[in-house]
């Protein structure tokens, strides 16, 4: 029996909470999973996992098992990744986490080149606009966009800011009027982004101080891209960040509306799990992710 590859197999079952997922995760049969953990209780002497049709949950020996194989990996790990950075290899799976807009405007573009730099990298990109339990997801890296991060024990690295904006058509504003002061908002038609914090309200800083103006969405969408086409096809006003407005902007499809005018900023986080840490394939994808994102600022 080998024994780092059960305590990884057996980690893995402990993570994604299911045989399923991490013989998905591992590309084997949840079968085999099913026997290297039966060996590894008969080896042991002891039941790590109980399990039932419908549930599976730690003994105190499962738990105790994990957490020291939890460590040995990770030194396994830690050692494997300073070898590779000292030789300049990125190598293994690299699995990243993102909403659908920012993975498509700002990931996609250099995701060719940073494949073809790293051709020994097997890489996994999930675009979700929820957040998502990463070590369940079994992700290295997530990118978040919000005002600060929770304290936990992810470690989030602040890589860039996402500025918000009111957009709206030219043909939208044509045939509505064009909002001179933040309380005309109100009388306007609004598109507003369905996970949004400000959903239904917007906090404005500009000239005159900062404002809120208390809102109800006629059209509530969950995806930015989705919500950019509507307002470039005249349904009303929204705001956007920068990385999904900016193409559209410069084409003329949608102008600013009240332009001094701006929401608070988010950050942007690439956000790993503590136990991972930095390593080569992380680093590699997140230079380039920083580098993307300097082209749009």
């Amino acid at each position: 029996m080998d024994k780092l590859s059960v305590m990884n197999a057996y980690c893995r079952i402990v993570e994604r909470g299911s045989f399923a997922r991490a013989a998905d995760d591992l590309g084997v049969s949840a079968a085999l999973l099913s026997r290297e953990l039966k060996l590894l209780e008969e080896s042991l002497g002891c039941e790590l996992l109980t399990r039932t049709t419908r549930s599976m949950s730690l003994t105190d020996a499962g738990r105790l098992y994990y957490e020291e194989a939890q460590s040995i990996l990770d030194a396994v790990n830690r050692s494997e990744d300073r070898i590779r950075e000292a030789v300049g290899a990125v190598r293994g799976h690299l699995r990243v986490n993102a909403s659908s807009s920012f993975g498509q405007m700002v990931i996609a573009p250099f995701l060719p080149r940073f494949l073809d730099q790293y051709p020994d990298l097997r890489f996994t990109l999930s675009l979700d606009d929820r957040v998502v339990d990463m070590v369940e997801g079994g992700f290295d890296v997530s990118i978040r966009i919000r005002a600060a991060m929770p304290d936990s024990a992810l470690v989030a690295r602040r890589i860039g800011t996402a500025r918000q904006r009111i957009f709206a058509s030219p043909a939208y504003l044509a045939r509505a009027g064009t909002p001179e002061v933040p309380d005309d908002i109100q009388h306007h038609r609004i598109v507003g982004f369905l996970l949004a914090d400000h959903l239904t309200g917007w906090n404005l800083s500009g000239p005159g101080g900062e404002q809120t103006i208390p809102l109800d969405p006629e059209v509530k969408v969950g995806n930015s891209l989705v919500l950019r086409d509507l307002l470039i096809a005249g349904h009303g006003i929204g705001t956007l960040p920068d990385f999904v407005s900016d193409a559209a902007e410069a084409r003329g499809d949608l102008v600013r509306v009240l332009p001094e005018w701006e929401l608070p900023a988010p950050e942007i986080f690439a956000v790993t799990a503590s136990r991972l840490g930095m390593n080569a394939r992380v680093t590699a994808f997140i230079d380039h992710l920083c580098a993307a994102l300097q082209r749009h600022s």
